[in-house]
């Protein structure tokens, strides 16, 4: 079965592998993974489907929970870990799950990945509702974890989407939402942490900055509720009050203070003229969105 893949499939240009020089090798592999954006881009009107329902769940105090097994997995959760810091969002507002626990985030559980209860378990655990989101995550688009998961929250009315890079996949027919990305072969035949999963990273990054974007966490093209978690963050949200409002760094430094260090309601405060209690009320009447808050 697994010879029908295209993630499976032998590369033409890589046959002789084990006899090109280090840079002969470097660029056939530089020119291969050029094809992956390409590949995304076929895929987007079916991710813009996918940012849609995104949004809509966490506008309704959904969550966004992306599981996957092995690299898969891992770019699942690597995703979902970074949207605290960068859009100030709840740990609990996007999941990451990995087959065989956060432990195979590190080192293989062998056989996690092929167990279809097992996915089902891992939802049940974190209590998924109607009201969340579930993305799996298969290069092959045929992971029992997977496939498992998807069944158990489609029963229980959970939107759905897949992520794969292989058409006609089985998690694509399991999920409603199906995102199908055909890299080609890889340069090492099978090694599905290659292109695959460059493509899988890539849409896991449209998939959430899309959706923040879509529940007011940017303002412009900047992070408005990026936390200010170490010295480096602290500069750049500085600097993102500069930007938006064309005040000096001075000025953005006091306001950052008054505003409990939230640059998103610092720049409610200078843009509008507005205290702090003001300027939160604005967001929140404006459900978070700056452009709406500063009119």
């Amino acid at each position: 079965m697994l010879e029908h893949l295209t993630t499976e499939t032998r590369n033409k240009k890589t046959m002789n592998l084990d006899e090109l020089t280090p840079l002969e090798f470097l660029e056939v592999m530089n020119e291969e993974d050029q094809k992956v954006a390409h590949a995304v881009k076929q895929e987007i009107p079916q991710i813009a489907k996918a940012v849609e329902v995104i949004t809509a769940a966490i506008k309704q105090g959904g969550r966004l929970i992306y599981m996957g097994a092995g690299t898969s997995g891992r770019i699942g959760l690597l995703d979902a870990v970074e949207c605290p810091p960068t859009f100030g969002t709840a740990p609990e507002e996007v999941v990451g799950l990995i087959a065989g626990g956060e432990r195979a985030f590190i080192k293989a559980v062998e056989g996690a990945e092929d167990n279809e209860q097992l996915g089902v378990q891992d939802l049940q655990d974190i209590k998924l509702t109607a009201k969340d989101i579930v993305v799996g995550i298969a290069a092959s688009g045929r992971t029992p974890y997977v496939i498992g998961g998807l069944e158990y929250a489609n029963s229980i009315g959970t939107p759905t989407v897949a992520v794969s890079c292989n058409k006609d996949s089985a998690i694509g027919k399991v999920a409603k939402i199906a995102i199908e990305v055909v890299n080609g072969p890889e340069v090492l035949t099978g090694s599905t942490r290659l292109k695959a999963g460059t493509s899988q990273k890539l849409i896991c990054n449209m998939l959430s900055t899309a959706s923040m974007v879509g529940i007011g966490k940017v303002y412009g093209n900047l992070m408005v509720d990026v936390q200010l978690t170490n010295e480096k963050l602290v500069e750049r949200a500085k600097r993102i009050v500069m930007d938006a409002t064309d005040c000096d760094a001075e000025t953005a430094e006091d306001y950052l203070k008054q505003a409990d260090h939230k640059p998103k309601i610092a720049i409610v405060m200078i843009l509008a003229g507005l205290s702090k209690e003001e300027a939160v009320q604005r967001l929140e009447a404006s459900q978070g969105f700056v452009r709406q808050a500063i009119k």
